[in-house]
């Protein structure tokens, strides 16, 4: 069966990931921007949440078929660590992403103004209080439970054609419990893109955070990702001939 081509894919994902970081990212300076005030209410996160969740499940409807729609590195390492697609292909697709949420940073400042950055640009930071190794738990177990549930979305045994709604709910669910303890990136393209285009216009960036969501993200996608084909694994005499038979799944609308 013919596919796209490895430049079509790595364009997706920017654009994929670029969407992600506008209308998700974009919606949290958008919501202080219209409140002018902070914190956020538990209706405020609830809105942004969403925001995050529809891009997502149109993003993977749009270019799923296309690249997997990953636009999140700490997937795409998890899907070649666990063997679901080939690392040749990883830096590419990290790179792509990465310049995809840049990209999608400076669009929200583009069509917001300085004012995005002047209320922090969505730019992910621990919340009051929250010390390291609270930021580091939320936010693997945050990813873990996207990256747990993008595996069995892309596993061709789940029901068939709901694989973007089941990922943008989680994302939705993910973020109304952790963003108040890590701002919920479970993306390390989502905190890179802003953290340098805040860090362009002079805006504040944690940069000493940034690890702690770089090395979070990418242990609870890979451990989740693990735990998953190892609840997955038939062995021959319980699964029929076709099963025994049917080749590893091609991730599509493998987000967050």
């Amino acid at each position: 069966m013919e596919e796209n081509t490895y430049p079509q894919k790595l364009v997706a994902e920017m654009l994929g990931t670029a969407m992600l970081v506008f209308i998700g990212v974009g919606s949290v300076p958008a919501t202080l921007i219209t409140n002018g005030k902070a914190p956020f209410t538990f209706a405020d996160l609830g809105m942004i949440s969403l925001a995050f969740a529809t891009v997502v499940i149109a993003m993977i409807y749009a270019i799923g078929h296309i690249s997997g729609c990953q636009i999140n590195p700490a997937i795409t390492l998890a899907l070649a660590a666990t063997g679901k697609m080939p690392w040749r292909d990883v830096p590419g697709y990290i790179a792509a992403q990465v310049a995809g949420a840049v990209l999608g940073a400076l669009t929200i400042v583009g069509v917001l103004g300085r004012q995005a950055v002047t209320v922090g640009l969505g730019i992910a930071s621990y919340g009051p209080q929250v010390s390291a190794g609270q930021a580091f738990f939320a936010e693997a177990v945050g990813t873990a439970i996207l990256a747990f549930v993008v595996f069995g979305a892309i596993d061709r045994r789940s029901a068939g054609g709901f694989a973007g709604l089941a990922i943008g709910l989680a994302v939705f669910a993910i973020i109304m419990v952790v963003a108040p303890a890590t701002s919920s990136a479970i993306n390390p393209a989502r905190v890179i893109g802003p953290m340098l285009v805040g860090q362009w216009y002079s805006g504040t960036v944690h940069w000493n955070q940034l690890p702690v969501y770089l090395i979070a993200d990418v242990v609870g996608a890979v451990v989740a990702g693990f735990l998953y084909i190892a609840l997955n694994a038939r062995r021959g005499l319980g699964a029929t001939a076709e099963e025994a038979a049917e080749p590893a799944a091609t991730p599509q609308g493998a987000l967050s």
